[in-house]
């Protein structure tokens, strides 16, 4: 018995039909004509030695067979286009994608890339401001920078800075706090609130950016954090506390030039300082690349100096 795989062109073929359940539709995606999917179709099962697909109707449907091979074919499928993808990308090996989180793009990281394209002009840099935590072995993606997650996925990791979360708020508004402030002021105050659920990080980390949590780590219950101005978007957010409309929750290594400039000030004594950090990773792959290492020696050296 013959057992050797069958050519490619004929599992393409069946992967497409196969999704699609209709050969017009997988010959579009193929650029070839109809008769020739259902060709290379019939090929594979000649070469398996049963059917795969059969009619129905105007439609197809997936024999007992085909749907034994189908998921590990389009998974393998995947993993040859991302395969292509990274070779046709050596010819612009000196761009760099870097996935970040919406609120640290933002805040920290797209005010100071002007200092490393000043660095390194010959590096392109797309950042791919995501909440999604990307597979990165499976993307074409280069770098990713990552908060509070687990450090167990196998990537090589260089820690950035450690978290400290605390009320911040406009010096306008701070002004009109009761002096000393104490945290029981924050009853009387305009609370502003970012919805972290669109974040796929760990749960512990995502609840340190919620009144109710932050401030039962001081004892402080009575509170009705459930009120005031509720954002999705964390600049959004931002940007109402900076007007002077409220007191946030905010990292304070991620908005350190806010409280520099004086665009923010923080009135309270308290800190949290959960066991949180960000962190710089990348596939073993990627770290190698000079665009990478590049990278990752300024926003390290970057973060280290604003400590």
């Amino acid at each position: 018995m013959n057992q050797s795989l069958p050519s490619l062109n004929t599992l393409k073929a069946f992967e497409a039909a196969a999704r699609h359940l209709n050969y017009h539709a997988a010959a579009e995606e193929l650029n070839v004509t109809p008769a020739a999917v259902k060709q290379l179709v019939s090929r594979l099962e000649a070469a398996v030695g049963t059917p795969l697909l059969t009619r129905k109707g105007r439609g197809l449907i997936l024999t007992q067979a085909g749907m034994a091979g189908l998921d590990d074919l389009s998974q393998g499928m995947q993993h040859i286009r991302t395969s292509v993808e990274k070779m046709r990308d050596t010819r612009q090996r000196r761009q760099l994608i870097i996935t970040v989180e919406p609120s640290f793009s933002s805040a920290w990281l797209v005010p100071r890339l002007a200092q490393f394209r000043q660095a390194h002009p010959d590096i392109s840099v797309l950042i791919d401001s995501c909440p999604q935590i990307i597979d990165l072995p499976r993307s074409n993606i280069d770098l990713a920078i990552r908060y509070g997650i687990p450090r167990d996925d196998g990537l090589v990791r260089h820690p950035l800075f450690s978290d400290i979360i605390l009320p911040a708020c406009s010096p306008a508004y701070a002004a009109g706090l009761p002096f000393p402030p104490v945290l029981s002021d924050l009853q009387a105050s305009e609370l502003i609130h970012w919805d972290t659920t669109q974040l796929e990080g760990a749960k512990s980390s995502q609840q340190w950016f919620l009144w109710q949590g932050w401030l039962a780590n001081f004892g402080i219950q009575h509170i009705a954090t459930d009120e005031g101005m509720h954002f999705s978007e964390y600049s959004q957010a931002l940007q109402a506390a900076i007007a002077g409309q409220g007191v946030i929750l905010v990292s304070e290594p991620i908005v350190s030039n806010l409280f520099q400039s004086g665009l923010l000030t923080c009135p309270f004594d308290e800190k949290a300082s959960p066991a949180l950090s960000y962190d710089v990773v990348a596939t073993e792959e990627s770290a190698r690349r000079p665009e990478a290492l590049a990278f990752i020696d300024w926003i390290t050296a970057t973060a280290h100096a604003e400590r």
